[in-house]
Order: structure tokens, then sequence, then C-alpha cells
């Protein structure tokens, strides 16, 4: 137990060894106070990095310490000064990283965050540690299957590219040395499924193309490098292997706990956004509507009324709503203008989260005489052969072979009646509903475990 306030050891060696036994015994929370910060990737939003926050609370680490951002056009311009509606420039990426940062800090009271980047994401982040001014606010940098040398270099293809390792952006970033001092970094990739680590463009569109960039090309000379084998481009930041290596160079130790701990209450919330100007969105959608059910694991049918509905305000936030942490629910979430209503089925939450975000795509292309189910993995890619992708027991169909280069597949359903669909991704299953005869919706099984 440790020593009462009132009580002091009067010598200074039994009192520091007093000290460093009740110090053994406090939680992990209290003892673990870097605020993290996790920065999504291109196109991506806040709402992939829930497996990786909840296995941080998991090991004991504060939620009150744990922050995913939404950057609010999060799909890069074509150049680097490129102006381009609801698409974004290198500086304006990293402008919005600054200031989420300092409200961190601000809500906190820290001096310094730790920074863990996805893709995109990464380079958003070696960009603001270096030029921004936020090597004096960060103590951690993690890039995950960051194109740290570009996802080619070739000086001649889109040569004011972000992207292009042979471009004056990542050349300006690689330029001597490619670490900051004072600042820690780790980089994460994959042994040789990284879609854009790869010798070859033809996951790129330029079969047959040398990229000049291998898989070594997320590494960082002066940082701690590690691989992650068999990972693909998603994994290498949202899998659990990442997360172990996120874990251990933050706080100096290994999780105790792999698995997510499932809390009592899940209480949810997150915002609903949209694509705009052919660009996916992290902006505030006003008078979207949403609805959540809970649903039969086995058919995916509704269970009386709805659990939860609301209308999101200027903010576009939903929630909170308690969920139970062994309920399977469906997300009905109806775009203003009614134009395209979604259906997202998804496997329990185990515990809380601030970002579970919806974002409306195009409206779907509509059949006559068939309505549309989307398995969705936005958390990793899906491969043939390395991945089990099935309709009903029928294999997915368009999932190519070799490097995982797609997160989801599509198979349409007849439209006259209800359909209860079986789809499953590896060892998980979740069973969806379809909605007949009406094209505005669009059903998605979306898979966010491993």
């Amino acid at each position: 137990m440790p020593t009462q306030p009132y009580l002091r050891p009067r010598s200074s060696t039994l009192r520091r060894a007093l000290m460093a036994v009740a110090a053994s015994l406090l939680p992990m929370a209290v003892q673990s106070q870097t605020p993290v910060v996790f920065v999504h990737g291109n196109g991506d939003h806040a709402g992939l990095w829930d497996n990786v926050i909840w296995r941080f609370e998991s090991n004991g680490y504060p939620a009150s310490r744990l922050f995913a951002v939404d950057l609010p056009n999060p799909s890069a311009s074509s150049t680097l000064s490129a102006v381009e509606l609801n698409r974004s420039t290198p500086e304006e990426q990293t402008a919005a990283l600054a200031a989420f940062v300092t409200r961190v800090l601000l809500t906190t009271g820290e001096k310094k965050v730790a920074l863990v980047g996805s893709s995109r994401g990464g380079m958003t982040i070696r960009n603001y540690v270096r030029f921004g001014g936020g090597a004096a606010h960060v103590s951690h940098v993690i890039t995950g299957g960051t194109p740290n040398h570009g996802v080619f270099a070739i000086p001649s293809v889109q040569p004011d590219g972000e992207f292009n390792g042979a471009g004056r952006y990542l050349r300006a970033l690689n330029s001597g040395s490619e670490v900051v001092p004072g600042v820690k970094f780790l980089a994460l990739r994959s042994d040789s499924l990284d879609k854009y680590a790869q010798a070859d463009g033809a996951g790129l569109g330029m079969k047959g193309t040398s990229t000049n960039v291998d898989a070594t090309g997320p590494a960082l000379r002066g940082a701690l490098n590690v691989v992650l084998p068999g990972t693909d481009h998603r994994e290498v930041a949202f899998g659990p292997a990442a997360f172990r290596a996120q874990y251990r160079f933050i706080t100096g130790r290994a999780p105790t706990q792999m698995d997510i701990v499932a809390d009592s209450v899940a209480v949810l919330e997150g915002m609903i956004s949209g694509y705009t100007n052919a660009s996916p969105t992290n902006l505030p959608l006003a008078n979207a509507v949403i609805s959540v059910h809970t649903v039969d694991a086995a058919t995916g049918q509704r269970l009386g009324a709805p659990a939860y509905r609301a209308v999101t305000s200027h903010t576009g936030r939903w929630g909170p709503f308690r969920a139970s942490p062994s309920a399977r629910y469906e997300f009905e979430v109806a775009s203003p203008d009614s134009t395209v209503i979604l259906h997202v089925f998804r496997l329990p939450f185990p515990r809380s989260s601030r970002v579970v975000n919806f974002r409306f795509p195009a409206p779907p292309a509509a059949r006559p005489d068939s309505v549309s189910v989307l398995i969705m993995r936005p958390r990793g890619y899906l491969g043939f052969g390395r991945d089990t992708v099935e309709f009903d027991g029928t294999r997915a169909a368009g999932i190519p072979p070799g490097v995982p280069t797609v997160d989801r597949a599509i198979r349409w359903f007849g439209a006259r009646e209800p359909v209860s669909v079986r789809t499953r991704v590896n060892g998980e299953t979740l069973v969806v509903r379809t909605q007949p005869g009406d094209k505005r919706r669009l059903v998605s099984a979306e898979f966010q475990r491993e």
C-alpha cells in the first residue's frame, strides 16, 4: 500500500525506496502522461485510429491523453502550390496540424506531444517538426507506411507533386538529416506488401515503369526503423503490430495487453462529412440525420425502435450515444438533401470513441433491378491469396492477387425484397440487411478489426 501523506520516513534512502514502490503500484494511466496525437493519411479521417486508441487505453493509457485529428481537406492538391477546392497543399495540412497540437497542449497543460502519422500524415508531421516550429512541441514522431522517399521518384512525372521523391517537397524534407535533433523518430514499414513502396508502378497505374522506390522507401535515415512483416500500407499504421511498436516507442516498455479490453459501456460520438468537388472532406455537415438501430447478429434485422436519433448542427457532430459493447448496430445516415442514405453495419464497439465518423460518398450508381452491398476495410487493404473476402460464402470479385491494393468489394442483390447478406473478412463475419427499391441507399459492412 502507498504510504499515507502524513507519514514521512526519516531516511532519505528509505523515502526514495518507498516512493519507488508506491510508483510501481500506481495505475499505468497515472505514469503515462505524454499526449499522443494521431494523424490520418491522404483522403482519410480520424476514425481509422479507433483500434490503436483502444489498445492504448487497454494498457492503461489515459483516454484524456489520446487525440485523433480530422484535417479539413485531407486529399493532396495536384501540385505543391495548386489552389484546388477541397484539396490541400502541404502548408495547409501543416498549419491545420499545428493548430490542433496547440489546442491539445492548452487542453492538457503539457509542453510536448507525441505525433503518430499514417501515410501522408507522417509527411505532414515531418514538415511541421522540421519547418513549422513543431520541434519545440514534439517529443516523439512515428510514421507508419509514410512514403518518406515518394511513391515514385521520377523527375519527369508530376515534378511538382507532393508524393514524388524527386520533387522539391520531399527533397527538402530529406536534405541533410532526415530526422530533427531533440525529437525521437520511429519509422514503421512493411517488408513487401505496401502498395506505395513497390519497385514497379503497377499499383499506381504505371505498370512496367520503374518507380525508383522499393520496400525501404518509408524508412528514415537516423530514425529507429522497424519492419512489420506481412503488413499492408494501412496495417503498418493501424494494425496490432504497429500498435505494439508505437506503444513501446512512446512509453519505453512493451504493452502487457494486445487484445482490446471491453468496457461496460461504449459512449459513441463523431462527425458527419461528405464529398465536395469530387474530393473527400472532413468538413462538418449540418442537417444530416442519423439513426442508430440495434440489429440481430444472425439476420441484420432491426430490433425495435431506434436506440438513438439526431440531426446534426453546424458542427456536424452526433452523439453521445451509450452503446452496449456486446450489441451490433446499424447506423442509418441520411444526407441533408436525401440524395444518399447510408446503412453502415459494424461489429460491436468494445470501448468508447469520439471519432465514429461517417462520410457521404457521391450518389451510388443505380441498377434498376438490384441494390449494392459493400464490404469495407478502411484500416487495411485486401489482397486475393492473403485475405478471405466473401458474400454469403462466395468469394468476392474484383480483389487482385499479390500486393493488397483495394479496401472494398461490391456485390449486387435483388431489389424486390429485403435480403440478409452474410459478409466475411478473414475470421470475422458481419450480417447486413438490404434496403430494396430505393437507389439512394448504400448498404455497407464495415470491418473495423484486423
